[in-house]
């Protein structure tokens, strides 16, 4: 698709999404509180589909027929996209919603798949946080390319979409388009989160901070579905109302729709939460969404936000907090963990969920970062597995002799000090600083052997090897 071609249609699909939001979403709306529609697949109603105006939730009835009360505060429509249908879109940007103005029905057409969805796969995209035109051209030049090819290789027939969990762009809403003709060279539905770099500042309170996304991208938080998985996408960047001040929290309208959201799901079903801010450790009322997820026993959290890549479960919740899109902020191939740039690969077989690491450029099979260095009369081993869990093993091997297990350490990758650390590194950006970790792992030897060798096998049972001299 030509670029200029592509700018000047996004700009008018954005554009005309701003002047409707302006006109009608936040003053005064020409309308009553009770909305009704109907969803249809052609000429026939869907039954059973989920219909929120982010307050309440209803479901259709036997013709896809709805009616919903919606709240004083209510800006958009949308319908939670169930299984066995297309994610509606414009130019792979997802649009399951419409923006609510002065008419008092909205009606919402499926498209069926033609494939079972129950096999599919999704990407997790953390913070492109593209700043200028410099930045896009990177994204453009490397992250889109690899995304590309890996569509490629999953085959014509696969099912893909993608979610990305916020900080799309660097304050610049400008570059919203951007990051827009990005999503539409990779070819495949993407789904948006609120990052904290994508909200209005100088606008008012966390209420108004959103003003620019919702008119570029709809609601910030919604479900959807696909085979049996249950997808939610959360804002969890509460803005303070002093300019670039926030904290991570899930406000309480939320979590009551959530509530609301999650009694039409299976407490045995795939549930994938996506969000910008890390729950585990930087969401202050992230108690309270644990709370809600009790007696679901398969729920996997998405984030990212920290431009490092780390796994942890809390009570029984897998979290994935992502290594950045951008690495540390476009400055190098790496993040300031040494995790290299790149976006997590999802696979879902049912209510079965496997991933992987993909850095961009490189192969899979690449998920080990491999140092020796010199000590004072012994040498010493430094693996980086950037996507470790606690149920990875970590071996290495010296002139192929197994050496059993290496030790888990928190530290620094090399690589990343060597790029980043100073107050005059790197240079343009000269804030990132190398970040300690815990997937890092270290052997002393004396010298002697020639060859080190390291295998990581992860939690599906997959091997990956990284050699190099001693």
């Amino acid at each position: 698709m030509n670029r200029r071609s592509f700018i000047k249609k996004a700009g008018l699909i954005t554009g005309g999404a701003f002047i409707s939001l302006q006109s009608n979403a936040f003053s005064g709306l020409q309308r009553t509180n009770t909305i009704k529609g109907r969803v249809t697949d052609g000429k026939r109603g869907v039954a059973n589909v989920v219909i929120s105006d982010g307050y309440s939730v209803v479901v259709t009835d036997a013709k896809g027929s709805y009616t919903i009360s919606t709240d004083p505060k209510a800006t958009n429509i949308f319908m939670s996209t169930p299984s066995g249908y297309e994610f509606k879109t414009d130019y792979n940007v997802t649009r399951q919603y419409e923006t609510l103005g002065s008419r008092n029905e909205y009606d919402f057409r499926l498209t069926r798949l033609k494939k079972d969805d129950s096999k599919h796969h999704f990407i997790i995209w953390a913070d492109p946080q593209v700043k200028n035109k410099k930045d896009v051209q990177q994204m453009m030049e490397t992250a889109v390319p690899d995304v590309q090819q890996l569509i490629g290789r999953l085959g014509s027939n696969a099912l893909v979409h993608g979610i990305c969990v916020g900080d799309i762009v660097w304050d610049n809403h400008a570059l919203f388009p951007d990051y827009n003709e990005a999503v539409a060279k990779m070819g495949i539905p993407f789904f948006q989160a609120l990052g904290n770099h994508d909200m209005d500042y100088r606008q008012g309170g966390d209420e108004t901070s959103d003003k620019t996304f919702k008119a570029t991208y709809g609601p910030t938080y919604y479900s959807f579905n696909r085979g049996k998985a249950h997808y939610v996408v959360l804002d969890d960047v509460r803005y303070l109302g002093v300019e670039r001040t926030y904290d991570g929290y899930i406000s309480e309208d939320q979590l009551s729709w959530l509530e609301k959201d999650l009694e039409h799901v299976g407490k045995d079903q795939l549930l994938v939460i996506n969000l910008h801010i890390p729950v585990h450790n930087a969401v202050k009322n992230n108690s309270a969404l644990y709370a809600l997820l009790t007696g679901y026993k398969n729920v996997h959290i998405m984030s990212g936000h920290t431009h490092y890549n780390v796994n942890k479960i809390t009570n029984g919740i897998y979290e994935h907090n992502h290594g950045a899109v951008c690495g540390a902020w476009w400055t190098g191939p790496i993040c300031e963990d040494g995790t290299p740039r790149g976006y997590g690969v999802y696979e879902v077989d049912g209510t079965d969920l496997k991933w992987y690491y993909k850095s961009t450029g490189l192969e899979r099979t690449r998920q080990i970062s491999l140092y020796a260095d010199t000590l004072t009369d012994q040498k010493r081993i430094i693996a980086n597995v950037w996507n470790w869990d606690p149920e990875w093993k970590v071996e290495y091997f010296l002139d192929d002799k197994p050496m059993g297990l290496l030790q888990q350490q928190k530290g620094f990758d090399p690589l990343s000090v060597e790029l980043y650390k100073g107050d005059k590194m790197p240079a343009g950006r000269s804030f990132p600083e190398p970040k300690m970790m815990d997937h890092l792992f270290m052997a002393h030897f004396k010298p002697g052997p020639k060859k080190i060798k390291v295998i990581a096998t992860d939690c599906f049972g997959e091997k990956y090897t990284a050699a190099i001299d001693a």
